[in-house]
């Protein structure tokens, strides 16, 4: 049982988790109504992106992949940051938090 868990795993199975990861959150993206879904599907879809980066950057022995990936994190914090805050503003003006509410800008 130990010489199972004595070699790290290969990078196909981080490729295989990052596609099936991406896969769900875009599938969440076009099926979701509710905006807080759809924003946890685009999380899942960065962090996808994510996995893929460290896993390059693992695989070919230098640092800037997972630079790159600490930089698409910060990223991704703001992003939602941003996003909470259009739903909460959708919130207020709709009393609703569907993305089909907004139908028309107002000034």
């Amino acid at each position: 049982m130990t010489e199972l868990f004595a070699q790290p795993p290969a990078l196909s199975a981080y490729l295989f988790l990052a596609a099936l990861l991406f896969s769900i959150g875009l599938y969440g993206v076009f099926s979701r109504k509710n905006t807080i879904a759809i924003l946890i599907s685009v999380e899942l879809m960065a962090n996808a992106v994510n996995i893929n980066l460290a896993a390059f950057a693992r695989y070919s022995g230098d640092m800037v992949g997972q630079s790159f990936a600490l930089f698409s994190i910060a990223l991704t914090v703001a992003e939602v940051v941003i996003g909470l805050a259009i739903v909460i503003l959708l919130y207020r003006s709709h009393k609703s938090i569907e993305a089909s509410a907004p139908t028309e800008l107002r000034g």
